[in-house]
C-alpha cells in the first residue's frame, strides 16, 4: 500500500478490525519510511452479473425480473410465492456458478424453463410460448408433444388427460 504522506510503498499492518457489517475490514498501517500511520478499508468486491439481451445490449441482472416472469407464467396455478422465490434464487445461484459474468438472456430463459418444467407443466408451457415466441400453432403443439413424451418416459409426471 502506498503511504499517503511520503509515497513509499513499504508499510506494515499494526491493527485489523472487522467492521460491524462483517463485509469489510479496517486496517491501521504504519509507513516503514516516514513512520506515520494511516487507515485503509478492505471490502469484498461485488461481482455483478450482466445480461446480454437479444439486441446485444447489456444490463445488470435483476432477480426481480426473473421472479416476475415466473409469477406471470404461474398465474392462477397452484404455485406459491415461496416456490417462485425459491426458484428465482436457485436460478440466480446457478448463474453465479457459471464462469462468465456476462450471460446471454437465452441461457436465463432456458434455465427458467428447465425449472418450471419440474414445478408446473402449464406454467412451463405459458413461459415457453412467450419465451420461444411461437409463430404457429404447430410450434406450440410440438412443444406440448415433447412435454408429453417426457412425461411418458418417466422424466416428468404424466400430463393431465385434458392437455
Amino acid at each position: 500500500m502506498k503511504c499517503p504522506y511520503c509515497g513509499a510503498d513499504d508499510d506494515k499492518v499494526v491493527d485489523s478490525r472487522s467492521m460491524a457489517d462483517g463485509l469489510s475490514i479496517r486496517r491501521r498501517r504504519e509507513c516503514n519510511n516516514c513512520g506515520r500511520r494511516f487507515t485503509t478499508y478492505e471490502h469484498i468486491e461485488e461481482i455483478r452479473l450482466r445480461v446480454i439481451k437479444r439486441n446485444q445490449n447489456r444490463e445488470d441482472f435483476d432477480r426481480k425480473k426473473v421472479a416476475m416472469s415466473i409469477r406471470i407464467a404461474c398465474q392462477k396455478r397452484p404455485v406459491s410465492e415461496e416456490q417462485i422465490q425459491e426458484l428465482a434464487t436457485r436460478i440466480e445461484g446457478k448463474l453465479h456458478q457459471m464462469a462468465d459474468r456476462e450471460i446471454p438472456s437465452s441461457v436465463i430463459g432456458e434455465e427458467v424453463m428447465r425449472e418450471l418444467r419440474d414445478i408446473d407443466q402449464v406454467a412451463y408451457v405459458r413461459f415457453a410460448s412467450v419465451y420461444r415466441d411461437f409463430k404457429t400453432v404447430n410450434q406450440f403443439f410440438a412443444e406440448l408433444s415433447d412435454l408429453m413424451k417426457q412425461g411418458e418416459a418417466g422424466v416428468l409426471p404424466k400430463p393431465h388427460p385434458d392437455i
